[in-house]
């Protein structure tokens, strides 16, 4: 038989795809190792030195660096050089790209960093002209002021010089790297609060609009301007038998109320007048989108109050959050202890803006006084404006706004005696309209002697110089004095008040003048012991001057004086229990009234009723876990539809076409609960629509639309009104910038959505994008027993421990005790740094 050789066989290699996968995921977890740790180096690297020695070039000494448990620095030089040249350089430490933000923010610069979409804020700063205002800021500084903005700024810039190859970590995402800072970025920063804590000229301009389609009467009633809640901090809290007679002249005025009589109702004659003071971290003056801001609170207590027989000082000012948080924690102290001041700082300033040194103690709400003014200009062909003196040609200015990946845009700014032309940041505005502000005239910073004030007299003769923003300055010292002062410059017009736009051809409406210091509120230790301000009414009747065509509502500051004239003797736990007080008296007031309405009402729906139900028990506090406030609220605001939209009509539902409509939205008014108090308290003829026979089926049909599932206007109601938590249709909102846009990093950069509890009318006011920026109370027998917490936390970086550190402290309402005796501080240290030539 033949067989046939065969060639020896030759196995082939076999395909393992579970070999190969292995090796994928040993080089993907490979990769992300080296990523990770490339990533963690990076953070690391921005992170600030906290503890051993640091050269730094431009010191003439060394300086000793301390933070606490918080992060918090205590900054001890031996000259005023090296103390602010210090606290620039630590303050960029912590917060550098917040500071280039603020920066970029105020003098119209985002689009540079942030693209065309930032171009309309942009054009808007350009125009109002932040950074020529922050140049004359400068130039007008006092030597020693000089002195110390240029330290700081060369702090800053060694940080800066030190740090371009470890920069935080938003410069690299965003690519682009921090110019050097100078004095007038400073000065800048300082503008920018003033343009935060300034009103919006739009509601003059609206306002306008009503009167035209309302007339004066009805016009008149929606600008209420005071209210019989009202605690001006002057006055004396009247005796019983004033206040008995004050409720029989009220229960007369309501008598005569019910035939409409006109102008001797008791809602009209209460005095007309426009303007909101806007208080959000970085507000829009004319991009305005109709929201409320919230104001601030600040009080102090004589040592007849207190258990330790000296005086308590609370201050917890209501901004709009930010991440990080708007305030820098800091002590500033000379090694002779002339100098020793600690509170809270704006990053990118020099000094102390709140707080307390060694003697005495401050706190400020915004005063909100008018002084922005619309003038309508008349302009010719050739270019120019009329004036009382003729006809004469404007000014200009050249803006260049640099757009990333863009070109550029030019903006030409055109500028009258009045100032600039702002016609088109008002959405279908033609007329040619000038702002005037007081800001315009420059500004000066009076902090340093703020921070350096030993007794009453150094503290008013500080805060004489402080020009803008205007504000109510509570105060105290070891000694057991407390005190008040209205402080800024303020307007004193020919004729007029600023509530609407003026004809700017003539000279009838100019401002003649500014309300002497020394004629502004002001009190030293009332009798009473007691003294809050909450943005509330701070003019006595009969006061020479107009202030303010427009207060904050007076329901906080009602509240306070309610609790602090309680007879109890308080301590700083008591004051913290203060700020986060819940209770609404505004929508206790309104449920009790629906409530009513509702069990007298003809056919109520089974909705109603148990809306009604759920009001009836509760006991006005806005608790986040609870249904009744929402209904209220929600209950209150269609009652304000159902008044205003017979008269200025509906709201249209495209947002642009809203800005340019009259309609029920267009009223903004910051005591618009208090016209709406006034209507259901007296109930006058002129409001109840045409299709009600009476107020309680108009407060009826209000319950009826807040608890309707199917609503023409906002939210929609839940089949089951115990699940409509206040804390859900109420939350608070705090995300950062740049981390917050990053899935990977959202959760730990920001506290994000929250659910609150609280509201715009309680004493801890709060809203979705608004609350308090800190709480402090000082306490005048122990300042080492003084406490104070941020929002969020002391650090900028989202890799320190101090980032988000004291954010549980703020949401859940406890604080932090806040050394400041040396040796209290060196008992708190957990960081030293020196700082060496």
């Amino acid at each position: 038989m033949v067989t046939t050789p065969t060639s020896p066989s030759h196995s082939q290699p076999r395909f393992r795809p579970a070999r190969l996968i292995v090796y994928f995921f040993a080089i993907l977890l490979l990769l992300s190792a080296i990523g990770v740790l490339w990533f963690s180096s990076l953070v690391r690297s921005a992170l600030p030195q906290l503890d051993g020695k640091l050269r730094v070039a431009g010191l003439s000494a060394p300086v000793t660096v301390v933070r606490d448990a918080h992060g918090a620095p205590v900054i001890e030089a031996t000259n005023f050089d090296d103390l602010f040249f210090a606290q620039g350089y630590v303050t960029a430490q912590d917060r550098l790209f917040q500071m280039d933000g603020m920066r970029r923010y105020a003098a119209g610069e985002l689009a540079e960093v942030f693209g065309e979409e930032f171009v309309k804020h942009d054009r808007q700063q350009r125009i109002l002209g932040l950074r020529v205002v922050a140049q004359k800021t400068v130039e007008n500084l006092a030597a020693e002021d000089r002195s110390h903005f240029a330290a700081y700024a060369r702090g800053v810039n060694a940080y800066i010089d030190a740090h371009r190859a470890r920069l935080p970590l938003e410069f690299r995402i965003l690519r682009y790297s921090p110019r050097l800072w100078s004095p007038e970025d400073s000065a800048l920063i300082g503008v920018q609060m003033v343009e935060d804590l300034s009103a919006s000229p739009r509601h003059a301009l609206d306002r306008e609009k009503i009167l035209a389609k309302l007339g004066p009467e009805l016009t008149a009633d929606l600008y209420v301007n005071s209210s019989w809640h009202d605690r001006p901090p002057t006055v004396s809290r009247a005796t019983l038998d004033e206040q008995i007679k004050g409720k029989e002249k009220d229960q007369n005025d309501d008598e005569d109320d019910d035939d409409d009589s006109g102008a001797d109702s008791s809602v009209t004659g209460l005095r007309p007048v426009p303007k909101f003071p806007a208080l959000p971290a970085l507000q829009q003056m004319f991009f305005d989108d109709g929201s409320l801001v919230l104001g601030s609170n600040n009080w102090v207590v004589s040592g007849v109050h207190t258990v330790s027989g000296k005086p308590l000082l609370s201050n917890d000012m209501h901004l709009g959050h930010q991440m990080p948080n708007l305030w820098y924690e800091a002590h500033l102290r000379l090694n002779s202890k002339s100098f020793d001041v600690a509170g809270v700082t704006l990053p990118g300033y020099p000094y102390v803006i709140v707080g307390h040194n060694q003697r005495i103690a401050w706190g400020f709400t915004n005063l909100g006084p008018t002084v922005e003014d619309i003038y309508v200009e008349t302009f010719d062909s050739a270019g120019r404006y009329l004036t009382s003196e003729g006809w004469k040609p404007p000014e200009r200015r050249r803006e260049v706004i640099r757009v990333k990946d863009k070109p550029d845009v030019t903006e030409d700014v055109v500028l009258t005696r009045h100032g600039p032309i702002v016609t088109e940041l008002v959405p279908g505005e033609t007329r040619k309209l000038a702002l005037r502000w007081t800001l315009y005239d420059g500004t000066r910073s009076p902090f340093f002697a703020v921070d350096s004030a030993q007794k009453w007299e150094d503290f008013r003769h500080a805060f004489s110089q402080l020009d803008a923003p205007a504000q109510n300055v509570v105060y105290a010292d070891v000694d057991g004095n407390i005190g008040y002062q209205a402080t800024g410059k303020i307007p004193i017009r020919a004729s007029g008040d600023g509530s609407l736009p003026e004809n700017g051809s003539d000279n009838a409406h100019e401002w003649i003048g500014y309300v002497p210091f020394d004629k502004l509120p002001s009190v030293f230790n009332p009798p009473s012991g007691i003294i809050a301000t909450a943005n509330s009414r701070i003019a006595p009747d009969g006061y020479r001057y107009s202030l303010s065509t427009e207060w904050e509502a007076p329901w906080r500051s009602a509240r306070i004086y309610r609790v602090l004239e309680s007879g109890r003797k308080f301590s700083a736990a008591d004051m913290l229990a203060l700020e986060t007080d819940i209770y609404s008296e505004l929508d206790r007031f309104f449920s009790d009234r629906f409530v009513y309405a509702v069990d007298h009402a003809k056919n109520p729906s089974v909705r109603a009723k148990g809306a009604a139900e759920i009001m009836r028990q509760w006991d006005g506090r806005m608790i986040e876990n609870s249904a009744a406030p929402t209904i209220a609220v929600r209950a209150r605001q269609e009652l304000e539809r159902l008044l205003l939209e017979p008269k200025l009509g509906s709201a249209p539902k495209d947002s642009k076409e809203l800005e340019t409509t009259l309609s029920w939205k267009s009223y903004r008014w910051m005591m618009s609960t208090v016209w709406l108090e006034n209507v259901v308290q007296h109930q006058p003829k002129r409001w109840l629509p045409e299709n009600y026979a009476n107020y309680d089926e108009l407060l009826h049909a209000a319950v009826e639309a807040a608890v309707d599932t199917n609503p023409v206007n906002d939210s929609r109601a839940p089949e089951d009104l115990n699940a409509w938590k206040w804390g859900d249709f109420h939350p608070l909102e705090i995300e950062h910038p740049i981390f917050g846009k990053i899935p990977v990093l959202r959760r730990w950069a920001g506290p994000g959505l929250q659910r609150l509890s609280g509201s715009e009318y309680t004493v801890k006011a709060v809203s979705r994008t608004h609350g308090p920026s800190e709480r402090m109370t000082v306490d005048l027998a122990n300042l080492d027993q003084s406490t104070l917490n941020l929002v969020t936390g002391e650090a900028g970086n989202l890799f320190s421990p101090y980032f988000m550190d004291q954010w549980k402290a703020w949401y859940e309402g406890f604080s932090f005790v806040w050394p400041f005796s040396p040796a209290a501080v060196e008992q708190q240290r957990a960081h030293k740094l020196l700082l060496e030539p």
